[in-house]
């Protein structure tokens, strides 16, 4: 199985537990996420793999339903709750996992905007599972352990930088910062050339949660020097879609219920 792929399945293997441990009543319960509850965040993450599974099975039928937005929102906005919900999710997340195992990498996968490469794909859907996965984190006020596989958001996040500009019809500023990341076994992650006058250094979790708009990037410890790199920094945005703007400062963190 291709590393990404499997790095997706234990990323959904790991909230799926989390899932698992919710009572019936936890499911109302409201996230950090521009207040969703568990339930919301969990019909939003089976309503994308819906299309992904779609995208998978089935490439004309997605590019045909990519012209209906009003089917592609009804699919995308599942009328199901609860252990249902979570039963489901698991099964669609699963069959996605499958078809992606079974493609050659070099496939290139229908989505909203550019198609993407079986790996890039699989990596698209791990960082939104590991993202609103931290959403249920931060509502408990739990500390997570992060893994290895987290490289793989810190690539999407790297590789979006121009693409975070370009979303909001800016200029792309250059050049494209240094990166330079402590991953979770304390592996050094470099990216692009280095520069001392134009960088983001720091814990790659951090990074993770600023590209993914988890964090505000005043919330984390990220030492950020230069213009390009500041700028990024306040609008970073690694996934597809319209331009949106970070959370507010103090408004989504592990302390949420303190």
């Amino acid at each position: 199985m291709l590393k990404q792929v499997a790095d997706l399945l234990e990323e959904g293997s790991e909230l799926n537990l989390m899932l698992s441990a919710l009572g019936p009543n936890q499911w109302q319960d409201t996230t950090p996420f521009k207040s969703w509850t568990v339930n919301q965040v969990v019909q939003h993450l089976h309503g994308s793999d819906i299309m992904a599974v779609m995208a998978l099975k089935d490439e004309k039928n997605f590019r045909r339903m990519q012209s209906n937005m009003a089917q592609v929102t009804k699919l995308m906005h599942p009328d199901i709750e609860g252990l249902d919900l979570h039963q489901r999710w698991w099964e669609y997340f699963c069959e996605m996992c499958d078809l992606l195992a079974e493609l050659d990498p070099k496939k290139r996968v229908p989505w909203f905007g550019p198609d993407m490469g079986v790996m890039m794909f699989s990596t698209a859907r791990q960082m939104e599972a590991w993202s609103h996965g931290q959403d249920i984190f931060d509502m408990f006020g739990r500390n997570r352990i992060n893994k290895e596989r987290l490289k793989n958001i810190v690539v999407i996040g790297v590789k979006t930088y121009g693409w975070t500009f370009i979303n909001r019809g800016l200029p792309v500023p250059e050049p494209a910062p240094y990166i330079e990341l402590i991953g979770p076994n304390a592996e050094l992650w470099e990216f692009n050339e280095r520069d001392d006058q134009n960088y983001v250094k720091g814990d790659a979790a951090d990074f993770c949660h600023v590209v993914t708009q988890g964090r505000n990037i005043e919330d984390v410890e990220l030492e950020v020097l230069g213009g390009p790199a500041t700028e990024w920094m306040k609008i970073a945005q690694c996934f597809a879609g319209p331009p949106e703007d970070p959370p507010l400062p103090g408004s989504r963190t592990k302390n949420f219920l303190k």
